[in-house]
């Protein structure tokens, strides 16, 4: 396996079964030959980012993105997240005003996620890498398929998780989470094209109210 496609924590051992599936194999085949064509993002050292940053014993609350930002300096391996410095995404501005509006937290300066990733919010991308300047260039490659079985994982937990479905490529995802033990809040994705339906959405107080309601500490969006 290509060296930056290694989980260094508690993920490594529950996926462990995934990196030697025929799938991820092809996956690795290909990403081998985009690395030395082409530029890819994020970062090879931020590819899982995600699971890095929010152990699998932590995972208090999970967001689906869908690709990496394509844009140069934009990925680090968090949905809807910029690095420090870089000017906040649309979609990403849209969440930061329904934060605002919802629990009066002023607009932050960096579009940096890190710090939900730390407080257990898993920002997971349904897929994980993408070429420069071409979205969706690394659909249907098998990342996918790996990114279902993290959400499986997950749904498979015990404790209760709470998911944040926005827009319909995430609440697709819906039917690998198990609805019976977790919960799930859905609405319009945070784009410019959607943004009307996602505004009021309260999913952030409401996701507070619940983590409170479970015994657990309240997440500082």
């Amino acid at each position: 396996m290509i060296s930056f496609l290694q989980l260094t924590h508690s993920w490594q051992e529950q996926l462990a079964p995934e990196f030697e599936q025929p799938y991820f194999k092809k996956l690795v085949t290909f990403l081998e030959q985009e690395i030395t064509t082409q530029t890819i993002y994020p970062p090879q050292h931020l590819v899982f980012n995600a699971l890095e940053q929010c152990h699998c014993g932590e995972v208090k609350v999970v967001i689906i993105g869908q690709d990496p930002y394509h844009g140069v300096g934009q990925a680090n391996g968090l949905c809807f997240s910029v690095n420090d410095g870089i000017k906040i995404p649309p979609s990403l501005k849209n969440i930061f005003k329904e934060i605002q509006a919802d629990l009066g937290i002023a607009i932050p300066q960096s579009g940096n996620l890190e710090r939900w990733a730390k407080q257990g919010v898993l920002l997971l991308n349904t897929i994980l890498t993408v070429r420069a300047n071409q979205p969706a260039s690394h659909r249907h490659r098998g990342w996918e398929q790996f990114t279902d079985a993290v959400i499986q994982l997950i749904s498979a937990k015990p404790e209760p998780i709470i998911f944040l479905l926005w827009g319909k490529d995430a609440q697709q995802k819906g039917k690998l989470i198990d609805n019976s033990k977790h919960y799930i809040l859905q609405s319009a994705h945070p784009s410019p094209l959607a943004c009307r339906k996602f505004f009021g959405n309260q999913h952030f107080s409401k996701t507070n109210l619940y983590l409170q309601q479970q015994g657990k500490s309240p997440i500082n969006w």
